[in-house]
């Protein structure tokens, strides 16, 4: 299995393009030690021909045009996206839709309350229905209060790859009608499965919290890219940026009692990532104490361009 960062920034990449924080001060005039990020989205694949995209960031056509399987100029029109996968509605995933416009009809998977926010809130779909017919829409089933561990699909387009969807303890977006009323299915992490070699990798760049049905899928994957998006539960308030705790907005930080790193430290087996990372963590800075004590633990951090296979 071929994983590609495409990606590794929260909303607003690194540095924001409005934000004068220290991390992006710091970056722009060339005093910290850190790279430029664009919003998460990744992509995987088995032939390397083949990709099922995982969210479409307004930084889309960026990332598409630094990642040259994506364009495998077959013909006079192509692209290397056999499928889009939406794990949440965030502006920051799924803007990047309005940008591969051209290509419609695409085969777009997700879940029902996925579907109702592109369709209401945020219409997305609705919009590109004028452009070949816009998407066809595949459903992702989710877990009941009965079956928490999600149910499991393929996309034919790549069919050696079983995908189990997830549901999380997340916020739906700020536009959402849901955003104070969660639902199964608002957000979802994605267990993908290899079947030819049963290689598992779980993506979840918005996780809130580590709930017990968690544990045994992140504790036996052979590779987690989880959220990164804070190191401290109230670092947009300490920034200055913002009056939002990390729970509010659906974020488990990686410091202090049950964080990210004290979690990731009892697992044994994965290759540890983070992705997701928001503009004002100090991760970012790779001279930082923070960055050197996410490292001391065994844990990487993602930059876009970074390749894993499994």
């Amino acid at each position: 299995m071929k994983i590609q960062v495409l990606g590794s920034a929260a909303g607003g990449g690194f540095p924001q393009w409005n934000c004068n924080c220290s991390n992006c001060k710091g970056f722009r005039d060339g005093t910290i030690n850190a790279k430029a990020r664009t919003q998460s989205s990744i992509a995987v694949s088995i032939n390397g021909i083949d990709w099922i995209l995982f969210n479409t960031s307004p930084d889309i056509r960026e990332q598409l045009a630094a990642f040259a399987p994506m364009q495998p100029a077959r013909t006079i029109r192509d692209t290397g996206i056999a499928a889009i996968v939406y794990m949440d509605s965030q502006i920051d995933h799924t803007t990047g839709l309005l940008m591969l416009r051209e290509g419609c009809p695409h085969q777009v998977w997700c879940t029902d309350m996925v579907y109702q926010d592109l369709t209401t809130g945020f219409p997305v779909f609705t919009m590109l229905k004028h452009w070949n017919g816009g998407i066809e829409r595949h459903t992702i089933p989710v877990g009941s209060d009965n079956n928490a561990q999600g149910s499991s699909f393929v996309v034919p387009q790549v069919p050696e790859l079983k995908l189990t969807a997830i549901p999380l303890r997340s916020s739906a977006p700020p536009y959402s009608p849901n955003r104070n009323n969660p639902h199964p299915g608002d957000n979802i992490g994605i267990l993908i499965e290899d079947t030819r070699s049963g290689k598992t990798l779980f993506y979840a760049p918005g996780l809130g919290k580590i709930e017990p049905h968690l544990n045994p899928l992140m504790s036996n994957a052979d590779c987690l890219l989880v959220d990164g998006t804070l190191w401290r539960e109230d670092e947009m308030i300490t920034a200055g940026v913002g009056d939002k705790l990390g729970v509010t907005m659906g974020h488990l930080p990686q410091s202090g009692e049950g964080g990210m790193i004290e979690y990731l430290d009892t697992l044994t087996k994965p290759r540890k990532v983070l992705i997701h990372i928001n503009n004002t963590n100090p991760i970012l800075d790779e001279d930082s104490a923070e960055r050197k004590e996410v490292e001391a633990h065994g844990i990487e951090i993602s930059y876009d361009g970074m390749s894993i296979e499994l």
